[in-house]
């Protein structure tokens, strides 16, 4: 059996995702999730309007939450610029081992320390699922990225957080709280730093994990009591429940929550290695692969994205984890052929991901201006092949099928610009 031939057998072609279906449904779950009815994609309202207005001059606190590393820092605008000091990064807590609630609260107190009484605002950019409350604060639902800390779900975050600094003898009258998604503040930081005409925002996010933030009418979110205006929806796109191949239910039940995140361990980078370990080993087992890579690949128990990326980028590098592949043409040309399949798969799934986004905004009509979509993350931009796959899809889908223009931008330190404009306008 050769690669294309596994490839065609299992279903993981990007050719064997039918996009109408994907994006239909996609569309479907996105409604759903507006009316409150249930549905794989949350639709979470944030009550930030992207109208924000900076005070000049004013420094706010920052913290990201995201994916394996926890920032935090002080950011100022002067002019239009931005001034980030003190830049911090440390280890996410529960991403190496589980902790408990006031462990959890405790550390991000800890790192926040140095900036006792240098302002009254934080500004939180919490890279998970989270209920946001009119006042800003966030709720955790759950978190992805295999962090393990339980007993922070349903927690506020805003106010234990206070908690913890008041009892360190912190100043926390009238001091404020600001939760953003990642993805969120990402919109947030476009709006601030583009400089063209933009007929709206949004933000996207595919690194560690992935996630999506557009803005939308009040009246179309149904389960809030707003009708006028607009404001950011926090799709939390990489819940999508999407229909598995058979290699992709093996692959998902030995992953935290396997019914959950389908979207995102197919397209992020926290997944697409391991998952294309997981592939290669079952094409081992089916023949495709000599004796010789058959018995390396039985010794591999971990590949990260980014081996999957330089493989791909260059066979014949034997310092790669894969390079064994390398050995034998017929090897190289299999694994080669699987590898890059997979991620022209994740790159057709990201563009149909986007698509849907700029159809729910409704606009992208006028070519003079163009929805602005500002993407972040290291898989995204680093994975071998996969940018160029999420432009050739997103041409093929969203210009060529619905006549929508569109711009992708890359806005430097877009969580820390977007949670601290969030902070600010508290």
């Amino acid at each position: 059996m050769t690669g294309f031939e596994f490839l065609e057998k299992y279903g993981l072609r990007a050719e064997d995702v039918d996009e109408r279906k994907v994006l239909s449904f996609f569309k479907d779950q996105m409604d759903k999730g507006l009316e409150g009815s249930e549905s794989s994609l949350r639709m979470i309202p944030t009550y930030s309007e992207a109208q924000n207005e900076i005070p000049d001059g004013e420094s706010v606190i920052v913290m990201d939450a995201g994916g394996t590393n926890f920032r935090t820092c002080l950011v100022t605008f002067n002019e239009g610029k931005v001034d980030i000091q003190d830049f911090l990064k440390v280890g996410m807590p529960g991403s190496k081992e589980e902790v408990s609630g006031p462990e959890f609260f405790s550390i991000l107190a800890d790192n926040i320390e140095r900036f006792r009484g240098k302002s009254k605002k934080i500004g939180f950019c919490f890279s998970y699922a989270a209920e946001i409350t009119e006042d800003h604060d966030g709720i955790p639902l759950m978190f992805s990225k295999e962090i393990k800390a339980p007993e922070v779900i349903g927690k506020h975050i805003g106010k234990e957080l206070l908690k913890v600094l008041s009892s360190r003898g912190w100043d926390t009258e009238g001091m404020t709280v600001s939760i953003v998604n990642d993805t969120v503040a990402t919109l947030l930081a476009a709006k601030a730093a583009y400089t063209g005409d933009a007929s709206t925002y949004i933000g996207f996010i595919l690194g560690t994990g992935t996630n999506t933030a557009y803005v939308e009418r009040n009246a179309n979110i149904r389960k809030i009591a707003k009708n006028e205006g607009s404001q950011i929806i926090n799709v939390e796109s990489g819940c999508l429940k999407l229909e598995l191949s058979e290699i992709d239910k093996e692959f998902m039940n030995t992953t935290k929550d396997p019914d959950s995140y389908h979207l995102e361990k197919k397209i992020s980078g926290a997944y697409l290695g391991p998952f294309a370990l997981h592939v290669l080993k079952k094409a081992a087992e089916e023949g495709v692969f000599s004796s010789f890579a058959t018995d390396k690949l039985r010794d591999i128990t971990e590949l990260e994205t980014k081996d999957l990326g330089t493989y791909l980028s260059a066979p014949g590098d034997f310092s790669n984890p894969l390079s064994f592949l390398s050995s034998d043409k017929a090897d190289a040309i299999s694994s080669f052929v699987i590898l890059r399949s997979l991620v022209e798969r994740a790159g057709k799934l990201t563009a149909i991901n986007l698509t849907a986004a700029i159809l729910a905004s409704g606009e992208g009509d006028d070519p003079r201006r163009p929805v602005v979509i500002n993407a972040d993350g290291t898989t995204f931009y680093r994975l071998t092949f996969l940018e160029d796959y999420v432009k050739e899809y997103l041409e093929e889908i969203l210009w060529k099928g619905y006549g929508k223009v569109y711009k992708i931008v890359n806005i430097d330190s877009s969580p820390t610009i977007g949670a601290a404009i969030a902070g600010l306008s508290i």
